[in-house]
């Protein structure tokens, strides 16, 4: 019996040791992973609006959405926010520039980890193309009447991702009605 109680207490400081030691390895990475998200946010943000300048808009339910200017005419290019839904497998998340007209001007993936060689094809250009000049009112896939084409064998990732696109649009376009966020 003391053998086994031997063992156990030799494997609980091993699991001590190697938790603490991955517990500082977090505490160090941290940051540095959260600086690059952020990076990373900005550049997607300028690549859906080139040019534009953004300024954080917080809504009234405390989601956050971005407003682009013309740096110097400090006209209202467009909108930039973040739209996430579930997928076949994951949440996918989505970064959309619309125009102030709410037209899409592109669409970015910004976050998946749906099915390799299936929903995984939703980050390619043939896909997020097809969104670029989009009304809200169309952003539905061909087979709920919309004109979006869905990634063939990956119709629930195509509809998650035109679906959440749409609401959140909705939402945003709402809010800027409204007048909140200012």
């Amino acid at each position: 019996m003391k053998y086994y109680l031997k063992l156990g207490f030799i494997l609980l400081i091993f699991c001590a040791i190697a938790s603490g030691v991955l517990a500082y390895i977090n505490t160090l990475t941290a940051p540095i992973i959260a600086e690059r998200k952020a990076r990373e946010a900005i550049e997607t943000r300028s690549a859906l609006i080139p040019g534009a300048e953004f300024h954080e808009v917080q809504a009234s339910d405390g989601s956050i959405f971005y407003e682009a200017r013309d740096p110097e005419t400090q006209e209202i290019m467009g909108y930039t926010f973040n739209a996430s839904d579930l997928g076949y497998s994951s949440t996918v998340q989505t970064m959309v520039g619309v125009d102030p007209d709410f037209k899409v001007i592109a669409i970015r993936i910004v976050d998946q980890a749906e099915t390799p060689g299936l929903g995984a094809n939703c980050t390619s250009p043939s896909f997020t193309d097809q969104y670029k000049g989009l009304a809200i009112e169309d952003l539905y896939v061909n087979k709920d009447g919309g004109v979006i084409v869905p990634i063939a064998g990956a119709t629930i990732t195509s509809r998650c991702i035109a679906n959440s696109i749409r609401k959140k649009a909705i939402e945003v376009r709402d809010e800027i009605n409204q007048g909140g966020g200012e």
